[in-house]
């Protein structure tokens, strides 16, 4: 699919806004856009026309973003809908919600036009993955386990790794529910979360390497965290690696390639 292919929903309260964000997206090459102000007006237009992209601000006159885009997928279960979020907000808490709903990009404001070039390129990238190929090893044979304590967050990232030909995906709820899932089970790759009840992820990943003496499974932790100190504490812990969230797709296949062709 081509940029002027894509079939965008803008939801912007701010009429002016609205046409500022459209101008940028009309200089980046798509042109198929419709905007609106209120997420009731765009929870009716995705369960008539899903479009591909819903590009949403973040406080909206009837709901947040997150709670917009869980009732989208509610209403359209068996199609695919990209949600990109426009935001000047850069605090944590404020963006931890919709960040875990499972979105493809966030695009600043203030953003300039290789901002919204990018975003557009990620969301193209989501849309029509190429297979993860390695040298040694068979993509549609790896056993990976998903844990995360929110449902859209285990959906979303589980998706991701479907879209690059991995097949057999095993989920938990929390790190309690991973680490009984661990102590069952094999598994060639890990991705966890990092705050979770009953059992965080920097608590899981002590539980991988230290109770159940396994230092060879790679884990990757995806996390909208920005704690460092905490990071710092996860990687002395025995993560692999670290991704935020949202996450890039080519981000993810670079990781994997760097994991399983180092051998």
């Amino acid at each position: 699919i081509s940029l002027s292919d894509l079939s965008i929903l803008l939801l912007e309260p701010s009429a002016t806004q609205r046409k500022i964000i459209v101008s940028h997206l009309q200089q980046a090459g798509a042109y198929n856009i419709e905007g609106v102000g209120t997420g009731q007006e765009a929870l009716k237009i995705m369960g008539q026309y899903p479009p591909d992209l819903v590009i949403t601000a973040l406080h909206l006159p009837d709901m947040e973003a997150d709670q917009l885009i869980s009732q989208a997928r509610a209403i359209k279960s068996e199609t695919i809908i990209h949600f990109m979020l426009v935001s000047s907000e850069t605090r944590f808490e404020e963006l931890d919600d919709v960040r875990q709903a499972g979105i493809v990009a966030i695009l600043p404001k203030p953003f300039k036009s290789d901002d919204v070039e990018k975003a557009l390129a990620t969301t193209i990238d989501f849309m029509q993955p190429d297979e993860l190929v390695l040298e040694n090893y068979d993509i549609h044979s790896l056993n990976v386990l998903v844990v995360d304590d929110s449902l859209t967050a285990r959906n979303h990232i589980s998706r991701v790794l479907k879209n690059l030909g991995i097949d057999n995906i095993s989920k938990a709820n929390d790190g309690a529910d991973g680490a009984e899932i661990v102590r069952e089970n094999e598994f060639d790759l890990i991705f966890t979360d990092l705050n979770m009840p009953n059992m965080d992820g920097k608590q899981f990943v002590e539980f991988v390497r230290q109770e159940m003496q396994n230092s060879f499974v790679p884990i990757i932790m995806v996390t909208s965290d920005d704690d460092a100190s905490r990071l710092v504490e996860v990687r002395e812990a025995g993560v692999t690696a670290i991704c935020d969230k949202p996450f890039e797709l080519e981000s993810i296949r670079q990781i994997l390639i760097g994991i399983f062709n180092q051998d």
